[in-house]
């Protein structure tokens, strides 16, 4: 099963199909196509194809990386060709990540044979079998996996509490992710990250830690309270980059993102959000704050609404790698230690006002958060010792 062409759609109906040869990747706007079908801000409706060597950034979006790709891999290698289009095709059209849906008759009758009964949370948090629930996880939903990232990540459909009848289709989802052996205590590292993400004021979707600690779970942001698709593209495709490429540019780059495809009135707040989050990275010590981790959400792409996505994937890297460098460019260095100077001139270049006061809000919200959790000192103690000795230097500076 080689796939050659994929239908692809919005919520405002069909797009256009792209195309697979030996050389290109191509995508082409059906003749028909409205301006409200556009599949990506940078790709506005028109009558020329898009043409690639590799798959449009896009489209990228949606590919699996790292351990689930590695999963898919095991498990269709021996039957279909696991190529890009392949990948596209399951990960696309069952719960894609935005707006934009990829669909193969092939694939859609195969996706028809598989179970997804849905999950409940409080039953994912309060696990507490002597099996891993990520594994079984894993086992009947690696077919549904629309969503990139190398760490061990699915995306899992929510089943309602409610007795009421089902009238629509639609499900939440939950983003379930493992830390597995290699990378010790990392839920409860992103959970405290997170925690310190929201404590400080910076929108964050809702999220989890399980009981055991094993398991962190996020709720997806790309839907609206109906459940409805909403767009979303990381700031690796509004620059035309390929996911492989996404360290290549600088936080200043992405100030600049915002400027271009923001409307007056959602540029201050992004950009003050923009700030706090790459602050509060410099700050915990996070060296994997890259592009394809900050990202703008919008309905439509005539609608002139965009707006920088709530924060997500906020760890300490420095648990794992010691001598971690920051994932971008930060006024001229990558440094963690001399991001403290560099996030001064980071706020001259996105207009904020009385930089300090926000750096030393963000320092308060870290003290606060594990003082809070003390559990999670005693359960990975390298993890906030990591935390603390990345934070120390900007207490020095700021307080």
């Amino acid at each position: 099963m080689k796939m050659t062409s994929l239908k692809v759609s919005t919520p405002k109906g069909h797009s256009g199909r792209l195309f697979s040869d030996k050389e290109d990747f191509t995508f082409r706007y059906h003749e028909d196509a409205s301006p409200d079908v556009a599949i990506s801000l940078s790709m506005p409706v028109r009558h020329d194809e898009f043409r690639r060597r590799e798959l449009h950034p896009v489209f990228q979006m949606n590919l699996p990386e790292g351990y689930v790709l590695e999963q898919l891999r095991n498990r269709l290698a021996k039957t279909v060709n696991v190529d890009p289009m392949l990948l596209l095709a399951l990960s696309g059209s069952t719960s894609p990540i935005g707006r934009v849906q990829v669909r193969s008759e092939t694939v859609d009758a195969l996706l028809e044979e598989q179970q997804f009964p849905g999950e409940k949370l409080e039953e994912i948090l309060t696990w507490d079998g002597t099996e891993d629930i990520f594994a079984g996880l894993m086992d009947r939903y690696i077919l549904r996996a629309g969503i990139s990232g190398v760490q061990p990540k699915l995306l899992v459909p929510e089943q309602q509490e409610t007795a009421l009848p089902r009238v629509t289709s639609k499900t939440s989802d939950l983003i379930i992710k493992s830390g597995r052996d290699e990378f010790p205590g990392l839920a409860i590292n992103e959970f405290l990250c997170m925690s310190m993400a929201k404590e400080a004021g910076i929108p964050v979707p809702p999220f989890y830690l399980s009981d055991n600690a094993k398991l962190f779970v996020m709720r997806r942001f790309d839907r609206d309270d109906q459940l409805n698709p909403i767009g979303f593209e990381d700031m690796a495709v509004l620059m035309g980059l390929s996911a492989s490429q996404k360290y290549s540019k600088s936080y200043a780059a992405i100030a600049k993102a915002i400027r271009v495809y923001c409307p007056a009135e959602h540029v201050r707040a992004s950009l003050d959000q923009l700030f706090d989050s790459v602050a509060l990275s410099c700050i915990v010590g996070n060296g994997d704050a890259h592009l394809k981790n900050f990202g703008l959400l919008y309905s439509e792409p005539t609608q002139r609404d965009a707006r920088l996505a709530p924060a997500y994937d906020i760890v300490n890297t420095t648990a794992y790698i010691p001598e971690d460098v920051l994932a971008l460019d930060l006024a001229g260095n990558k440094s963690m230690f001399a991001s403290r100077q560099g996030l001064l001139e980071f706020a001259h270049t996105c207009e904020i006002e009385q930089p300090r006061a926000r750096i030393q809000r963000l320092l308060a919200s870290v003290e606060a958060v594990l003082a809070r959790y003390p559990q999670y000192r005693e359960q990975a103690p390298h993890v906030v010792s990591a935390i603390e000795q990345a934070a120390a230097p900007f207490a020095l500076t700021f307080e």
